[in-house]
Formats: structure tokens, sequence, C-alpha cells
């Protein structure tokens, strides 16, 4: 009775292997690594992009206003960062010194989540691929046991023609 059940039989599913890769990465982050993924997440986008501009034109126009008023009128507030705008390259490039490697930091991490997520599509294929060539020799072993049905038919039908005719 075992040899009817076919490859079906001896096949043992183990387990689950599909995993959520962003709850086991989230899970192991550091309180370092939540801050420069968000530091990342702001710095990458448009509302920062577009506060820095709006910030960097008030403080250019700013100095501007205050260098030419200081031209006409001596007694007027003088410009604390005149053309050629020093301190606002020291401001930019203090930002850019910090901000660029906390999103180099932040972009490995993304690159070692997609390697692991690559990992577990690797397993998960694996598994398909395990399974399918057990359901595809179960599908062989199914056609056989048709077949040998069909025969056994063939012959019982015969029988029954020969053995009805003489009737």
């Amino acid at each position: 009775m075992s040899e009817l059940k076919g490859p079906i039989e001896k096949y043992n599913h183990v387990g689950h292997v599909i995993k959520n890769v962003n709850l086991e990465f989230r899970e192991k982050l550091t309180m370092g690594q939540r801050v420069a993924d968000w530091i990342a997440r702001v710095v990458g986008s448009w509302p920062f992009i577009i506060y820095q501009s709006i910030i960097i034109s008030i403080w250019i126009g700013f100095n501007i206003f205050l260098a030419y008023n200081i031209s006409v009128n001596e007694t007027f507030l003088e410009a604390w960062d005149p053309y050629p705008f020093i301190l606002l390259n020291l401001v930019l490039s203090f930002q850019a010194a910090y901000t660029g490697p906390v999103v180099m930091m932040s972009q490995n991490r993304s690159v070692e989540k997609d390697r692991i997520a690559a990992d577990i599509d690797y397993q998960i294929n694996r598994k398909a691929e395990e399974e399918i060539k057990v359901i595809m020799a179960h599908l062989v072993h199914q056609d056989k046991l048709i077949m040998m049905l069909l025969e056994k038919l063939e012959v019982e039908k015969a029988k029954f023609e020969n053995g009805g005719a003489g009737l």
C-alpha cells in the first residue's frame, strides 16, 4: 500500500524559510544606526533641500543687504558674513563633512539588508526547487499508477468481451 502513495509520502516539509527581513534587520539596529538612518532620511528629502535653500538664500540676501547699507550709511549694522560668504562656506562644509559619512553608513546598512534579503530569497528558491522535484516525481508516480490501472482495465475488458461473447 505504501508504494501506492509514492514520493510524497517520503517528503518531509521542515519549517518555513520565509522571514521578514525588515523586522529582523530593525531589531538588530543600535541607537547610533537608527540616528544615522534618520539623518540620512531627513537630509535626503525634498523638504530639507527646500528649507536649506531658503535659509541659504536668506543668509546671502541679508548679508548683501547689510553690506550695501553699510556702504551707504556707516552707522548701519555691519554684515556678519560679507561676500564671498566664508562663514556660510564653513557651515556648509561642516554639514557636508558630517552628513556624508552618516549617509554612507546608512547606505551600507541598506546594502547589508539587501544581502540578507537575497540570501533568504535563495533559501526560498532552494526549498521551492526541492518541493517541485518531489511534486514532479509524484506526478510521474501517479502517471505510472494510472497506466497500470488502464492496463488492468484493458485486460478486464478483454476478459469480459471474450467471456461475454460465449454467452
